[in-house]
């Protein structure tokens, strides 16, 4: 097998093609309309992973909210930034991106944290809570599987992934500082030829 790539690398190329895979999730868009539900007029999101900006910073815009979209990958930030003229774009390390405490109503991390080690996404989980006001929301989605540095094949891809399962990471979110609200679980079918259905859990949750 080849050697993983970078999550900028797997996502440099893949460009629109994984958004293409993933657009017809039912889950996603519940989850961003649950989100819109707690959201106070004119917020201020922080959108981790914003990958081509469809559909989460475009659903949040198209609302009437302001959203920073940060990635690794200089392809999807390009993309992102044609597709959803409304939102900001950022190509950077969102840990190495300097952030006021307490500036964002809401942080989404939507499948951002797989290429990541359970170290890193407690620590982007810590500063999701970090950068969110008091009461502020978080809504993030993972694929729930008790996997630690596991080497596989997306979209083509070579990739080395890491997760929790879903009692696990909801712990993770907690610790985190965080008041789990409500969590969703589904299995996913991407819109690939012979694909195979994936676990994917939503989670909204509250700063505490």
């Amino acid at each position: 097998m080849s050697e993983p790539r970078t999550a900028a690398a797997v996502f440099d190329a893949l460009g629109t093609d994984y958004e293409e895979a993933f657009a017809g999730s039912a889950a996603h868009r519940a989850s961003l309309e649950q989100l819109l539900e707690v959201l106070p007029p004119h917020a201020r999101v922080l959108d981790i992973g914003s990958g081509t900006g469809r559909p989460t910073a475009l659903t949040l815009t198209d609302a009437g909210h302001t959203v920073l979209g940060v990635d690794v990958s200089p392809v999807m930030v390009e993309i992102a930034a044609r597709q959803v003229p409304g939102a900001e774009f950022r190509c950077v390390d969102i840990r190495e991106l300097p952030l006021e405490d307490s500036s964002f109503d809401a942080v989404c991390v939507y499948f951002a944290l797989l290429q990541m080690s359970r170290e890193e996404q407690a620590d982007v989980l810590r500063l999701a809570g970090r950068v969110l006001r008091p009461g502020g929301h978080l809504a993030l989605a993972t694929v729930p599987l008790d996997v630690e540095g596991v080497s596989g094949t997306f979209m083509g891809q070579p990739v080395e992934v890491t997760s929790f399962g879903e009692k696990e990471f909801t712990a993770l979110v907690e610790e985190a500082g965080f008041t789990v609200l409500s969590r969703e679980s589904n299995m996913f079918v991407p819109a690939l030829p012979a694909a195979v259905p994936e676990p994917q859990m939503f989670l909204l949750a509250r700063r505490r």
